[in-house]
């Protein structure tokens, strides 16, 4: 049953003639003037009130259905104005219920029967009245709030593009700051076979994202995300280093999936710029193995040049060459490097005995010429297993 197919109040349960209805919406508002409720609202609150009394009255039609379009039209605007819905609902409910105590205080003493009837006519007109402003209400929210949306994201892709932003951050009136934290965002995709369609499966998690991120970046984020990730700009200062990650950690939590991120702070006119680093940044940890959490220019700077291309990446990448038709030495030398060169952990994860891991390391020092137990050379290994996850990617 839609707000609009509830039966109206029967037996007229508020004992007012609609002639009346005017004068007593006057003396409801009278009675609430100087009151919180008389304050909360914008407008004519005389006008309001005698369209929720009208109701009591309406019977079903095109009578009531036009006393229903200008509760809505009314509400439409509460929600523009931004007014709490709590204090709109709160004060149709004062407005009712003195009504309802005028008019019964009008008729002379009451019955138990007509207090009863009294009684369960104001329920129902307040179930028709809070259910008919609380609909409107959000989906004129819903609009506002989708029109503002569509105008940030055009915000953040200007910021993004390197143009226009000024004028677009008036528009929205948001603030353009001098520099920003650029997060380059990926979100894990999973299936719950037992689920709803993939597609919506995939939407969810983005919604809980985008939803978590207002909450935890204070309102300040601004975000290009799609199922799979995407860039947010938080200007720089709105959240210290230690609520980053806990955003990260929150996003994950969030999404019910890993999220991994980048991070590298940039000025606003280098937005373009940092945000490209950014995402090479996270490409090269998830190329890695990394994540979910975190991921600051700093802590991989090393692993970041290693992978850019030239020469000396692609000398890099040929020194596990010899390793090709072996691949149980190229994974035993990147576990051994993964367990800190712990031997017994490396074959516990390989599930070998430890002797077949030292026999693994002498063959990878017989076919490469460098020895993984020698530090220096060791170095040159670890090097090249980063770079080389950037071979035959086209990158």
């Amino acid at each position: 049953m839609t707000i609009d197919d509830r039966p109206a109040a029967v037996n007229a349960p508020i004992p007012v003639a609609p002639g009346d209805i005017p004068t007593l919406a006057r003396r409801v508002t009278d009675r609430l003037a100087g009151t919180t409720a008389c304050a909360a609202l914008p407008g004519d609150l005389a006008a309001v009130v005698e369209t929720c009394l009208a109701l009591a009255l309406a019977p079903p039609g095109a009578g009531r259905e036009t006393v229903l379009r200008r509760l809505r039209a009314t509400a439409a605007g509460w929600a523009r104005e931004g007014i709490p819905l709590d204090t709109v609902n709160h004060v149709m409910f004062e407005a009712v219920e003195v009504g309802v105590d005028l008019a019964l205080a009008d008729a002379g003493r009451p019955t138990p029967h007509g207090i009863h009837q009294a009684a369960t006519g104001m329920l129902a007109l307040l179930d028709i009245v809070t259910g008919t402003v609380s609909q409107a209400y959000v989906e004129e929210l819903r609009a506002v709030i989708g029109a503002h949306h569509d105008a940030v994201h055009t915000l953040t892709s200007a910021l993004l593009g390197g143009r226009g932003a000024a004028a677009m951050a008036r528009e929205c009136g948001v603030r353009i700051a001098e520099s920003y934290t650029v997060l380059a965002v990926a979100i894990g995709r999973h299936r719950d076979p037992g689920g709803p369609p993939a597609a919506e499966q995939h939407r969810d998690p983005l919604r809980r994202v985008q939803a978590e991120l207002t909450a935890r970046g204070r309102g300040a984020a601004l975000a290009l995300l799609s199922t799979t990730g995407g860039t947010v700009l938080l200007p720089a200062g709105a959240l210290t280093d230690d609520e980053i990650t806990r955003l990260v950690d929150g996003l994950t939590r969030a999404a019910r999936t890993p999220v991994t991120a980048a991070l590298i702070q940039a000025d606003t006119a280098d937005i373009p710029r940092a945000a490209d680093e950014a995402h090479d940044l996270l490409d090269m940890v998830l190329r890695l193995g990394g994540g979910p959490g975190l991921f600051r220019f700093a802590e991989l700077a090393l692993e970041y040049q290693l992978t850019r291309p030239g020469p000396g990446r692609e000398h890099l990448v040929s020194l596990l060459d010899p390793l090709d038709h072996h691949p149980e030495l190229r994974e035993t030398l990147s576990k051994h490097i993964a367990t800190e060169l712990n031997r017994r952990r490396t074959a516990a994860q390989l599930h070998v005995h430890a002797n077949t891991v030292d026999y693994r390391l002498e063959r990878i020092a017989q076919l490469t010429g460098l020895d993984p137990r020698q530090p220096s050379d060791l170095w040159q290994l670890r090097s090249a297993l980063v770079a080389r996850t950037y071979r035959h990617r086209g990158v």
